[in-house]
C-alpha cells in the first residue's frame, strides 16, 4: 500500500507524483474537448454522490483525471494505492499499541489510592478519515488488492455506513460524511498484479473506459507534458499509435512511450526524423523493449524492421 497526504490547515492533500496528464513546466492541466467531456460527465455523477472509476490500460492518464476531479471538488484528498499485500486494516484502521493511565490519590496522607485505565491505541486510516470528515478518497489501482480488503467499500459506498471493528474502541459503525466523494481507477483485468474486482463493487460504482484516447487529445497532451510543438509531437505520435494498432507486442505501448520519446528528443536537441540515427536509436530503445520478451533474433529483426517503417512513414527525413 501507499498512500501521499500531506496535512494543510484543511486537512490532508494528496501529492500524486509521475502520473498527471500536466505540462511539466506550467503544471496546468491538459484539456482537450474529449477530456471536458469525461470531466463534465463525471463531476455530474460525483456530486450526485456516485463514486466515479476510471479503467483502462497504463498511461491512459486515469490518475490524472481522477486527481484533476478531486482537486475540483474543492475538499481535502486523500490518496492511496492499491497493493496486493493489503487488508482492510489498511483502509479503515489499526491497533497500534496501548495506553495506560494511572492515577495516585493522597488526599488522605497515609493511604494512597491506585487508579489503572488501560485503553487501545488506534489510528484511523485513510478510508475512515474520509468518512468522517468528508474528504474525497482517490484510490489508485485498486483491483490490485486482493477482493476481500475491498469489502469495507460495499456498506460505505450504498448504505453509506462504515462499519468498525470491535477492536477500535469506537461505535461499531459511522455514518458517512455528506461530502464524501470516491474515485477509483484500475488497469485491465490482463496486467500482471491486477485482481478480479467484486460484481458488488463494480456494481455500486460508474465505470468510464478510457483505453480510446483520440489522436487530437493524445497530440495535446504529450505536447503539454514535454513543450514540444503539436506538429512534431504529432509524428512520433502516429509512430507510436501506429505500433499500438499492429498488436505486434508483449506490453502495449501507451501515450507514456511518445512522452519518453519526445522528452528525451527536447532535453538532448535530437531531431525528430527518420535520417536521424540517434533518434531512430531512441524511438527502437523506447519501442522494440515492448515485444516479446526472449524473442530470437529473427524476431527482434522482423520488429525492428516493422518500426523502422513506421518511423520512416510518418517521420520527415
Amino acid at each position: 500500500m501507499g498512500q501521499s497526504a500531506s496535512a494543510t490547515k484543511d486537512g490532508p492533500k494528496s501529492e500524486a507524483a509521475g502520473k498527471q496528464m500536466r505540462d511539466a513546466s506550467a503544471n496546468v492541466f491538459v484539456e482537450t474537448e474529449a477530456v471536458r467531456n469525461i470531466t463534465e460527465r463525471s463531476l455530474t455523477y460525483l456530486s450526485s454522490g456516485y463514486p466515479v472509476h476510471f479503467r483502462g490500460c497504463a498511461g491512459s492518464g486515469k490518475t490524472a483525471l481522477a486527481l484533476r476531479l478531486a482537486e475540483m471538488l474543492e475538499r481535502p484528498t486523500l490518496f492511496i494505492t492499491g497493493d496486493a499485500n493489503f487488508t482492510s486494516a489498511n483502509l479503515i484502521g489499526r491497533e497500534t499499541g496501548s495506553r495506560t493511565k494511572q492515577t495516585v490519590d493522597r488526599y488522605i496522607h497515609r493511604v494512597a489510592k491506585y487508579e489503572k485505565e488501560t485503553s487501545i491505541a488506534w489510528n484511523d486510516e485513510a478510508l475512515t478519515q474520509a468518512c468522517t470528515h468528508g474528504y474525497t478518497l482517490v484510490y489508485d489501482e485498486f483491483t490490485r488488492s486482493r477482493a476481500e480488503a475491498n469489502n469495507a467499500l460495499l456498506p460505505v459506498l450504498e448504505e453509506r455506513v462504515l462499519i468498525l471493528p470491535a477492536s477500535s474502541n469506537q461505535e461499531p459503525f459511522i455514518r458517512v460524511h455528506p461530502e464524501f466523494r470516491a474515485i477509483f481507477t484500475s488497469n485491465s483485468s490482463d496486467y500482471v498484479g491486477v485482481q478480479s474486482a467484486q460484481d458488488a463493487l463494480l456494481d455500486r460504482m460508474i465505470t468510464i473506459d478510457m483505453d480510446g484516447i483520440d489522436r487530437d487529445t493524445e497530440i495535446v497532451i504529450v505536447s503539454g507534458r514535454t513543450g514540444m510543438k503539436p506538429d512534431i509531437v504529432a509524428a512520433i505520435v502516429d509512430v507510436v499509435r501506429d505500433f499500438r494498432e499492429s498488436g505486434a507486442y508483449e506490453q502495449m505501448p501507451t501515450m507514456r512511450a511518445s512522452i519518453m520519446i519526445a522528452q528525451i528528443a527536447m532535453s538532448q536537441k535530437i531531431t525528430v526524423s527518420a535520417s536521424d540515427p540517434v533518434f531512430i536509436d531512441l524511438c527502437l530503445d523506447v519501442l522494440a523493449s515492448k515485444g516479446t520478451p526472449g524473442a530470437d533474433s529473427e524476431q527482434r529483426f522482423i520488429l525492428n524492421e516493422a518500426l523502422l517503417d513506421l518511423i520512416a512513414a510518418h517521420c520527415p527525413n
